[in-house]
């Protein structure tokens, strides 16, 4: 058997060798590095605040603490489930490299989550501070989740998930998030008290504005880079022109 194996190894080397590139591609240390960093930051807050302060989010987010009350099921196993069913959903609208690189980042975050659960608390409790904590969690969901949106991945199922809700009603896609934020936050009402809601309202808006900057801090970048690189472009053009009309003119 042994032999067999070392028989197939040299046709096998093509092989592992196209899949060692295609995965070089789509995980270069920038993507890895922003998926790890991001999920652990936002795990951070969602298991230190969030669910010791009993804040929710809204989304898919918003839903795994709502599930995780009321069915006492792991976080960490209610993350990628969900994800899944969202990613299922909207699975024909979700380009190619979007979808491998947001599994790795629905299993990093479970990780994370899990990882969370089980060390002590790294923060005080917030519980007599709801408006601090509303603040506090915020900041670590918003800028854990824009590390991982800034190179065109998703934190979770609630990108997919919008994504088929704007495709299905036509609306735009910062509408189809406010929907699905304020119905987790209404059905969230059955566990968290009104004033609880008002301070998840306080993270979703946070969170949601933190995501933006953060997020579009790299795609200012690239329009400047781009810009750069056409001027470039057009520059190279211009003098590639004048040598011919030189040419000519000779």
């Amino acid at each position: 058997m042994l032999l067999l194996n070392k028989k197939k190894l040299p046709e096998m080397r093509p092989f592992l060798r196209m899949l060692c590139e295609k995965g070089k591609k789509l995980f270069p240390p920038k993507i890895i590095l922003s998926i790890l960093a991001g999920t652990a930051i936002s795990a951070f807050g969602m298991v230190n605040i969030h669910q010791r302060v009993q804040i929710t989010e809204g989304g898919v987010l918003g839903m795994i603490l709502l599930l995780n009350y009321w069915l006492h099921v792991p976080t960490s196993l209610l993350s990628p489930i969900l994800d899944a069913l969202s990613y299922a959903a909207g699975f024909k609208f979700l380009g190619k490299e979007f979808l491998p690189r947001s599994i790795a980042a629905t299993f990093s975050l479970a990780f994370f989550l899990r990882f969370w659960e089980v060390v002590p608390f790294r923060l005080p409790d917030l519980s007599a501070h709801p408006l601090l904590a509303a603040v506090f969690g915020a900041c670590f969901v918003g800028v854990g989740v824009g590390l991982i949106v800034r190179q065109g991945i998703s934190s979770g199922g609630d990108d997919a998930l919008a994504l088929v809700i704007s495709k299905l009603t036509h609306c735009k896609i910062s509408r189809a998030y406010l929907a699905t934020d304020l119905t987790v936050l209404a059905l969230s009402l059955s566990y968290i008290p009104v004033t609880r809601i008002a301070y998840s309202l306080v993270t979703v808006t946070i969170s949601s504005l933190l995501i933006d900057a953060v997020s579009s801090f790299r795609a200012s970048g690239n329009e400047a880079q781009e810009t750069a690189e056409k001027e470039e472009g057009e520059e190279v053009s211009g003098r590639r022109l004048t040598g011919e009309e030189a040419a000519q003119a000779e």
